[in-house]
């Protein structure tokens, strides 16, 4: 059985994190697998949208904390090169995420623990069951964050939640999350499933290149200066403009109809 099963359907890329018996916790396997998978959807066109979810009853738990058991027997220099090494094996995917001119959602249930929220924060939008709960949990197994959460965290809830979410690690609920700021649905757990594809239909089937340079452009505004906003501001316009599903989108306004977007 793979630690990462893959789907394709309707320009909807589904990536289930596939270790249901250990919360979905990241293995090695998992990590390469879910580096490589987004690589290649990303330079895919015919997938418009991708969904990353957890097998089971559990979005993804962090760590396998049990197979670092066997690191700490090491010395500290060579704790300290294998966790560097682990920790950016993280990055492809993270880098892949960001990057990627196609929304990504997580769609979470259950527990997201530690890098769960590291993933969960790392993609475009998160729409989390009823029942779901979070919590940073680095804290107590006695290190820091990692997967990027020490960068989205702080711009999703403020500098002040951010210090309490992580320095605490306490556990809060889906409600907490979206009130926060760190999600942006709460569904009823029964109706995941459903209602994360209705979102990633009407993702998969919207101005794909839009979005592309929408996600870019609200991305670098976390460092840009204003004047230089602006400008890309004004580049991305121009360069929509240029593209069929303006032109759709226009035509469907003064024809008063629903725009027909083919990502183009």
């Amino acid at each position: 059985m793979s630690d990462l099963e893959i789907s394709v359907n309707d320009g909807i890329a589904t990536l289930t994190m596939n270790r249901p018996e250990a919360r979905n916790a990241l293995s090695m396997e998992m990590r390469a697998m879910l580096a490589d998978s987004l690589h290649d959807i990303e330079h895919d066109d015919t997938i418009r949208c991708v969904v990353l979810t957890g097998a089971g009853e559990h979005f993804m738990a962090g760590g396998d904390v049990k197979g670092m058991g066997e690191s700490i027997r090491k010395s500290p220099d060579e704790i300290r090169k294998e966790f560097v090494l682990r920790i950016h094996d993280l990055h492809p995917i993270m880098f892949a995420m960001r990057r990627m001119r196609k929304p990504v959602i997580a769609s979470c249930q259950g527990a997201a623990a530690g890098a769960g929220v590291s993933m969960a924060l790392a993609c475009d939008l998160i729409i989390a069951a009823d029942d779901a709960f979070f919590t940073l949990a680095y804290c107590r197994i006695g290190t820091s964050p990692d997967g990027s959460a020490s960068f989205h965290l702080p711009r999703a809830v403020g500098i002040k939640k951010a210090m309490e979410i992580a320095l605490l690690g306490d556990r809060f609920d889906a409600q907490e999350a979206k009130a926060i700021g760190m999600i942006n649905y709460v569904v009823p757990a029964a109706e995941l499933k459903n209602e994360t594809h209705k979102l990633a239909t009407r993702l998969a089937n919207g101005p794909t290149h839009v979005y592309g340079n929408t996600k870019a452009l609200l991305y670098r505004s976390l460092e840009s200066e204003f004047e230089s906003q602006l400008q890309a501001e004004a580049e991305s316009f121009a360069d929509c403009a240029s593209r069929k599903d303006f032109h759709e989108g226009v035509s469907a306004f003064i024809e008063k109809r629903n725009p027909v977007f083919t990502g183009e």
